[in-house]
């Protein structure tokens, strides 16, 4: 990858969390698809070195809860990054769209006022179909945005 601007190469964020501490917050509101996220998730922290020890890992009611939650692990300095886990299925009602959107604008807010990376991984899809074909990807994908960000991070610092 190519820094157009001083044509000089880019650099991305190292997938090595040996050295990371990550917490993650998982929605229980549709519990086995959240579960099957985190799953997911921390099958791919291992993977990528994160420690056992170094993982944080807490359930809130429902997506609206995840970012408040996030907000207190941010504020306590103790996590190089956070993961955002939950799933919010389309209904009959309005609700779906305040929920995700207010959900999805809120944890960007607390990354982005906390200077810290969140992986969000919260799912809004049409059907619960569509959850079950997104949880183990999106969960490994989450695992891996956090450690990437997190290193990249540490570089720019």
């Amino acid at each position: 990858m190519q820094d157009s601007e001083q044509g000089q190469p880019g650099f991305e964020g190292a997938l090595d969390g040996s050295e990371l501490t990550v917490a993650i917050v998982q929605a229980r509101f549709n519990d086995a698809l959240t579960s099957a996220l985190a799953s997911a998730c921390l099958a791919e922290l291992s993977v990528l070195g994160v420690p056992a020890e170094a993982i944080r890992h807490v359930t809130v009611p429902g997506a609206l809860e995840v970012p408040l939650a996030l907000q207190a692990l941010a504020e306590s300095n103790d996590y190089d990054a956070l993961i955002a886990l939950g799933c919010i299925i389309r209904g009959e009602t309005y609700h779906f769209e305040l929920v995700a959107n207010e959900s999805g604008s809120a944890v960007t807010r607390v990354g982005l006022d906390h200077g810290i990376p969140i992986a969000n991984a919260i799912l809004t899809v049409e059907n619960e179909a569509q959850a079950w074909a997104r949880a183990e990807p999106k969960g490994r994908d989450a695992a891996r945005v956090a450690v990437e960000m997190a290193n990249l991070l540490k570089e720019i610092e």
